[in-house]
């Protein structure tokens, strides 16, 4: 059960009164206009951005690269020597692709939209958070602790940006944290983790004359995406009741050098969503004892089966006082007023749940279904107006001295 909003106290209507639309729309369409489409990695001109209206609002802000060019920033509202906030977020963008009916970087305005590639996923999140965080340093409110933004590259692909920073020797105290994701503004208390699969399947190459004297590895890795898509649909029955099943989708499929040859090797990209508390060693292993039910050796074949890049899910529980206080803050922020909730994304958030022991919740402006990821994307500005009450008062509400 979630709590009814608490009334606004005389100082949270002094905080949020120093919350503009127009700043909040500014920040955001500077953002979308600093491209930093990944692949192949361009966050630097958006981190700048970030790291320019952070100074300019009074904001203590560090940034640092983690591949050339490819910076971690953190943005500090410093408070007292307590534990502190965190809003995570990440400055990659996934590239714009076709099908735009407006200019992906221009950040224009229309009928209570703004568009452009990362307006919803997720620079208006971060948008929101920076002008939170400066209607709190401008109001002087003292807190026991600091508010703090991390604002990651390589969220999109890899995630070299939570890896690294999660990894620093110098681990902030924190009460808790809050994924600046777009969840419509609903408070998201589990997510599911991601996993990408590399599946190489390897035969024997010969002449298509005589294809038998052969091994055809495409043939071997046509035999593994059905066996994938049976056991995808086994993986039903253990929907999890707010973030649904595993999953399993082969996304790529590479092989074979020209009709007149046997190939010899294919390999298979396949994206696999994990449940909250998976871990990638259980489902390689389990990969790979599915698969070599398949008995492709008796073909003559043979296959690999690794992970480049995997990302934990995590579950908060939903009676926390961090999900109590963000649930709140959003209900009084003028948000839907949304049940808790679950997300088949995942996000860096996994990371700090399971690395730091840490509640996490996920909520922020924008839709992931509906217009992140796509032609046209865009945030609605009156949610992006209230996700900056929203952390604004969260941070209040936890951090108030």
């Amino acid at each position: 059960m979630t709590e009814r909003p608490v009334p606004l106290s005389t100082l949270e209507q002094q905080v949020l009164d120093l919350i503009d639309l127009d700043e909040v729309v500014q920040a955001t369409q500077r953002l979308v206009q600093a491209p930093g489409e990944n692949p192949p990695g361009q966050e630097q001109a958006t981190a700048d951005v970030l790291t320019e209206w952070a100074q300019s609002a009074g904001l203590d802000v560090h940034a640092w690269d983690v591949e050339p060019g490819r910076p971690n920033v953190e943005v500090i509202l410093p408070g007292g020597d307590g534990p502190g906030l965190l809003v995570l977020g990440h400055t990659d963008v996934v590239p714009v692709g076709d099908g735009w009916s407006v200019d992906p970087f221009g950040g224009e305005v229309r009928d209570g939209w703004l568009y452009g590639r990362g307006s919803a996923d997720m620079l208006g999140g971060l948008a929101a958070a920076l002008v939170a965080m400066r209607a709190l340093r401008t109001s002087g409110v003292q807190l026991i602790g600091p508010v703090l933004l991390a604002a990651l590259a390589d969220e999109e692909q890899n995630g070299i940006g939570v890896r690294e920073w999660i990894a620093r020797p110098q681990r902030p105290e924190l009460l808790g944290c809050v994924v600046a994701e777009p969840t419509d503004l609903q408070t998201i208390i589990a997510a599911r983790g991601a996993c990408y699969l590399d599946i190489t399947v390897t035969g024997v190459a010969t002449h298509a004359g005589r294809p038998d004297d052969g091994r055809n590895a495409i043939s071997g890795a046509a035999a593994i995406v059905a066996e994938l898509e049976r056991w995808h649909a086994e993986l039903a029955a253990q929907a999890h009741p707010l973030v649904g099943p595993p999953t399993f989708n082969v996304g790529t499929v590479h092989g074979g050098t020209g009709g007149s040859v046997v190939p010899a090797e294919c390999r298979l990209g396949v994206d696999r969503r994990l449940l909250p508390g998976e871990r990638i060693e259980d489902v390689l292993a389990a990969a790979r004892g599915r698969l070599d039910r398949l008995r492709l050796g008796e073909r003559g074949l043979s296959y690999t089966v690794d992970s480049p890049m995997d990302m934990p899910g995590f579950e908060t529980p939903a009676e926390h006082a961090l999900v109590s206080a963000i649930d709140g803050a959003a209900r009084a922020a003028g948000g839907p007023g949304l049940p808790l909730g679950g997300w088949t994304a995942a996000c860096d958030g996994g990371f700090v749940a399971t690395q730091w022991s840490m509640p996490v919740v996920v909520l922020g402006p924008g839709s992931v279904n509906e217009q992140a990821h796509r032609p046209d994307e865009s945030v609605g500005v009156d949610d992006l107006v209230t996700a900056a009450r929203t952390y604004a008062l969260a941070a209040l509400r936890l951090l108030l001295i």
